[in-house]
C-alpha cells in the first residue's frame, strides 16, 4: 500500500493522510477529488446514478476512490494489491461512516 488520503470531495483539500514518503498528499487528494467529481458529474449526465467506486488503473500501480457526504477517501496502490479486498475494505469504510 502507498498509502491513503481523507480530502474533501469540492476543492480536494486534504482532511486526513498517510503516505509513503515521497508521495504529494496534497497533490493527490486535489486531483483525486477533482477525478471523483468528474465521474460524479459523467455518471449523472448519463443517467447512470451515483459513482460506487472509482478505479484508476496505471502503469505502476493505481488509485481508487470513493466518496461519502462532503469527503473523498483515496487509496493509493501499488500494482500487486488483491483490488477485490481493497474494494470491499473501502466499501465497507463508507458505510460504517455514512
Amino acid at each position: 500500500m502507498v498509502g491513503c488520503v481523507v480530502a474533501d470531495a469540492h476543492d480536494g483539500i486534504v482532511v486526513e493522510a498517510v503516505v509513503r514518503q515521497g508521495v504529494n498528499s496534497n497533490t493527490v487528494a486535489a486531483l483525486a477529488a477533482s477525478l471523483y467529481g468528474g465521474a460524479v458529474q459523467s455518471a449523472r449526465a448519463a443517467g447512470m446514478g451515483e459513482v460506487g467506486f472509482l478505479r484508476l488503473e496505471a502503469e505502476r500501480g493505481h488509485v481508487f476512490a470513493i466518496g461519502w457526504g462532503d469527503l473523498v477517501l483515496v487509496v493509493i496502490a501499488d500494482v500487486s494489491v488483491n483490488v477485490g479486498q481493497l474494494r470491499v475494505d473501502m466499501l465497507k469504510s463508507r458505510e460504517s461512516l455514512a
